[in-house]
């Protein structure tokens, strides 16, 4: 299968393991990393991120090998500068005022258009490529793969605490993310001619200089053939990340596989899926989401399960199912922010958060 090659990025937190706070690595980790994977890791606006990509993959087990090993590179690297990784939406308690931007033309310029929305916006997310064989192709499964974004957000929720509190939200990282222009679900596009317009429109009216500065929950990749799903925090286990993945291209090929069908799935408008989304931001997988064909609230677990069967049918074919089948596991143990809750409600304390977080973050790195 050509179709729905797969290219993982992942954000991570740069901490000291002293005091557990946010750091500056002053770009010795980049530096180094690039030696050995090239351009696979690279800076991020703040100081104290570390942004890692994959190559294009395949199948998920080849994307899990990539990003066990960046994980691993990245973490050695950090610990030769005395610092450690870690793997969440947000730092449970690091404040944004005392963090350094990472001197670049680009940055400077979003900081200097953005202000405080740039400079507070010191979260950690997961990007999932998924390939497709036309950009034509990419916009019609963009619009109803839509619908399924906040199920899998519930699943990769994992930044409840923001600058030492606990905000009642199981994905906070949402929410500080929202301050930008052009985020969230977006709406639906009849064509990618109706997209391509919407962007040429934005630059030629000065709103951006390029698509990249849509930075949407999903969106078709400005200069790839694929479809970007950018709502995910960012997993704290590898397990986690290749769960996610793997729902992600299932839901391309399922998608597809109904296209060739003449079948299309419903693509319901912006505002009801923000209703979802909110759900899922606020409650994770223990709330209520809303089925809009059935017009009622369904527990958020059962619905996640009803995904998985709608799947079932080209997980073997894809060669995910291992992958897929990890999400049966996060239904049982909670996500990455219930078991930062649980550590904090056992603790009482942030630094030992901090802990969990980056001894879960090399679980299987090598």
């Amino acid at each position: 299968m050509n179709e729905f090659t797969l290219g993982i990025e992942e954000e991570y937190m740069v901490i000291d393991p002293v005091t557990r706070e946010l750091t500056s690595h002053d770009q010795k980790i980049v530096e180094a990393a690039q030696k050995i994977h090239k351009d696979q890791v690279k800076a991020e606006m703040h100081q104290a991120v570390v942004e890692v990509g994959t190559g294009i993959c395949k199948t998920t087990e080849e994307a899990r090998k990539e990003i066990s090993q960046l994980r691993y590179t990245v973490s050695q690297l950090a610990g030769e500068q005395g610092l450690r990784i870690g793997a969440a939406g947000t730092h449970p308690f690091s404040h944004w005022e005392k963090q350094l931007i990472t001197e670049h033309p680009r940055y400077n310029e979003i900081v200097n258009e953005l202000q405080e929305a740039a400079r507070s916006n010191l979260i950690f997310g997961l990007h999932v490529h998924v390939g497709f064989q036309s950009r034509e192709l990419a916009i019609h499964i963009a619009n109803q793969v839509r619908y399924f974004l906040p199920h899998v957000f519930a699943l990769s929720t994992n930044s409840p605490f923001w600058e030492s509190r606990n905000t009642g939200y199981k994905s906070f990282r949402t929410k500080i993310f929202d301050k930008f222009p052009r985020t969230g679900i977006p709406d639906i596009f009849n064509s990618i001619e109706d997209y391509d317009n919407y962007v040429k429109l934005l630059i030629k009216t000065n709103c951006m200089d390029n698509a990249k500065k849509i930075w949407w929950d999903i969106r078709v990749h400005p200069f790839f053939d694929t479809v970007e799903f950018r709502i995910c925090d960012c997993p704290m286990l590898i397990d986690e990340t290749m769960a996610f993945t793997a729902l992600f291209q299932a839901l391309c090929a399922k998608l597809y596989k109904l296209r060739l069908q003449n079948m299309e799935f419903i693509s319901y408008s912006r505002a009801l899926i923000n209703e979802n989304k909110w759900r899922a931001a606020r409650y994770g997988i223990d709330g209520n989401l809303i089925d809009f064909g059935k017009e009622m609230e369904v527990n958020c677990r059962n619905l996640i399960l009803e995904l998985l069967d709608f799947v079932d049918d080209v997980v073997d074919d894809l060669g995910c199912r291992n992958d897929l089948n990890y999400v049966h596991k996060i239904l049982e143990h909670g996500t990455g922010a219930d078991r930062q809750l649980a550590v904090y409600q056992q603790t009482g304390n942030f630094e030992s958060v901090v802990d969990y977080i980056t001894t879960q973050t090399l679980i299987g790195a090598k």
